[in-house]
């Protein structure tokens, strides 16, 4: 957790950055349940820009979906994946349900959602985001609307799962 760092510090933290991420505690999360061992994850808050003392049991499972926009960005972390999909969507449809989010579920104001998005997410997004594309085994066009993709990955997933 990030209490050792003051709100303000928190507060000015990039997010959005590959470094902000706990990689390592994902990778021992995600081997945890591929070894079939239940395990209690963090839950975030973002209001306060940081960790609830609660966690959430997760119990695993045949199929373990990873998601989150840096997950492709840690080639380790990538080793571990046996398929690796990005629901990609488009620019002004991501700062629309950002905008949306932000205000309703994490009380900010408009102005500081946008002053936000065009100084660091959209950056980091072309930064570290968008070329890790170039790792994905399917990219679903579409912010994930798109038929035909989503029956290519679940046959694909049908298909590990019989292996």
């Amino acid at each position: 957790a990030e209490s050792h760092l003051s709100l303000d510090e928190r507060i000015n933290t990039n997010y959005d950055h590959p470094l902000a991420c706990y990689t390592e505690l994902i990778i021992s999360h995600l081997k945890m349940l591929m070894d079939y061992k239940p395990l209690d994850k963090p839950i975030y808050d973002f209001t306060v820009h940081n960790r609830k003392k609660n966690t959430i049991r997760l119990e695993p499972t045949e199929v373990i979906v990873l998601e989150g926009i840096l997950v492709l960005d840690c080639q380790d972390l990538r080793k571990l994946l046996d398929i690796k999909i990005i629901v990609d969507t488009d620019a002004d449809v991501r700062l629309i349900r950002r905008i949306t989010r932000d205000m309703r579920e994490r009380g900010r104001s408009l102005e500081s959602v946008i002053r936000q998005y065009i100084e660091v997410v959209k950056p980091m997004h072309n930064e570290f985001i968008e070329p890790t594309k170039r790792y994905a085994d399917i990219i679903i066009p579409e912010g994930g609307y798109n038929k035909v993709a989503i029956d290519i990955m679940v046959t694909k997933v049908k298909s590990i799962l019989r292996e």
